[in-house]
């Protein structure tokens, strides 16, 4: 193989650079502080120093989609990364106390369990 495409071969002409969810989370799995749901509510808040570590290009991105409060599941559509690297990189921005976050009452609660046998047993009768 000549060395110009093997230089290349990590590019991909048609969706520009590409780089491997567990490159973007330097292989973390989990989001540092706790679990962070689906449903949560994500907001930016003015940082006053520049945080310790240098951000990713990814964090740069939360925070630009953040300014205004937005679902953890609509970011990670937003931007194209899958919930789990947006839930770590959230984690970040967390701990450097970049975002503010909010949790609705009902994601927070255990479900139901007698609520869910209803819809199921309602969808089988559709």
């Amino acid at each position: 193989m000549p060395a110009d495409s093997m230089s290349n071969s990590w590019l991909d002409r048609d969706a520009g650079p590409v780089v491997r969810p567990y490159a973007v989370t330097q292989g973390r799995v989990a989001p540092t502080g706790g679990e962070i749901d689906m449903m949560a509510f994500v907001v930016a808040t003015p940082a006053e120093t520049e945080p310790a570590g240098r951000l990713q290009p990814e964090h740069h991105a939360i925070l630009a989609a953040a300014w205004e409060p937005i679902p953890v599941v609509e970011l990670a559509s937003t931007l194209d990364l899958s919930v789990g690297v947006v839930r770590v990189l959230l984690g970040d921005l967390r701990s450097a106390g970049l975002i503010s976050m909010y949790e609705p009452p009902a994601a927070s609660r255990p479900h139901d369990v007698d609520v869910l046998k209803a819809v199921v047993n309602g969808l089988r009768a559709l």
